[in-house]
């Protein structure tokens, strides 16, 4: 099972990512952008998502993925760290929010699905 410490080192393992708290809470950013959160009691995780992506992800795994009623509005996602298959699952989830975010220049200097050189 996935928890709060794993996304943390996985996050923070993204090139140029840095863990500042907002709102009460961890927020993780690449180039000041925020691309993931860990809100409430960190047994989930919120990430960017594209809206139409999303709606297909909650119909499609609605154990796994939801979205917040103050998040509607959003291309945001929530992801029940529970419900996350594996480690490989969730660095996936993680570097597609990254991709969002990070800069075109980083988006360059790391193709490789946006993980960090080496990996």
């Amino acid at each position: 099972m996935q928890d709060a410490e794993d996304v943390r080192r996985i996050a923070l393992s993204l090139p140029d990512t840095t863990e500042k708290i907002a709102w009460g809470m961890p927020t993780f950013r690449v180039a000041q952008k925020m691309f993931a959160t860990l809100p409430e009691d960190e047994t989930s995780m919120a990430v960017r998502c594209p809206k139409e992506e999303r709606d297909e992800l909650v119909l499609a795994e609605p154990d796994k993925f939801w979205t917040a009623d103050h998040e509607t509005q959003f291309a945001w996602v929530r992801v029940r760290l529970a419900a996350v298959e594996d480690e490989d699952e969730l660095r996936d989830i993680l570097a597609d929010s990254w991709r969002q975010a990070a800069p075109t220049r980083l988006l360059d200097a790391h193709p490789r699905l946006g993980l960090p050189a080496g990996d």
